[in-house]
């Protein structure tokens, strides 16, 4: 399946730590790791071959903090760094060029952080298929404000119910004591086992976030890797 404009292409965790981190999700998730083709400091995480996710040791050189990013694809960046800032976002980093392509770090007008990447994106690799992300959701504190700023930048429907590849969900804002109801895009790994899930990325020293009626049902888990990256889990 092509990538169209607009479509969430990669996911991508900054780290600072990048042997401990491929020990914590290799063992939480199966994950085996090679060296990306973009540069040097990419890693690829893959399952029986196939692509997952990528490791970015380069950006926390940039005072990135350890998180997940999703990165949509875009035809023009430069045009789109200008239209973050103009519908109310801000750009952290670029456009610069990334090995084949250019890419744009930024963040909507909550402070949700997202990507953008002009190239050519991964093949057999988009949101729901095989053991890339089961699913993407955004957390918000304005969901007018985003859905607006998404359509503008990404060219995605102007109400949230008809978005292609993500689903909205209203949230807190940045300060909220609770870091998994702050602006962000969550990301949904799948898993087998969930509850085995939690108690392996436990051992390895990661964090539960859910509220106890989603660690009852076993079906959806927020957590944290050691170094405070948010990432879910869902039953398969």
């Amino acid at each position: 399946m092509a990538v169209q404009p607009g479509a969430p292409c990669w996911v991508s965790l900054t780290t600072h730590d990048q042997r401990a981190t491929e020990a914590f999700y290799g063992g939480v998730l199966g994950w085996s790791f090679r060296d990306g083709t973009l540069a040097p400091e990419f890693r690829v995480a893959t399952v029986a071959g196939r692509p997952v996710a990528g490791l970015n040791k380069a950006a926390a050189a940039r005072g990135l903090p350890a998180r997940w990013t999703v990165f949509f694809l875009a035809g023009d960046v430069d045009r789109a760094a200008g239209l973050i800032v103009e519908r109310g976002g801000t750009v952290a980093v670029g456009p610069l060029e990334t090995g084949s392509g250019r890419t744009v770090l930024g963040a909507d007008p909550c402070g949700a952080a997202f990507g953008l990447w002009q190239g050519a994106a991964p093949a057999e690799w988009y949101v729901g298929a095989g053991d890339a992300p089961a699913r993407l959701c955004l957390r918000t504190c304005d969901p007018a404000a985003v859905t607006g700023f998404y359509g503008a930048v990404l060219g995605w429907p102007p109400h949230a119910a008809e978005w292609p590849y993500a689903v909205l969900r209203p949230g807190a804002g940045a300060g909220d004591a609770d870091p998994g109801a702050r602006p962000r895009w969550e990301i949904s790994f799948r898993a087998a086992d969930p509850g085995a899930t939690v108690a392996e990325a436990e051992r390895r020293g990661g964090a539960v976030l859910s509220d106890s009626r989603e660690v009852g049902e076993g079906r959806r888990l927020t957590l944290s890797d050691p170094h405070g990256a948010l990432f879910t889990v869902v039953g398969e």
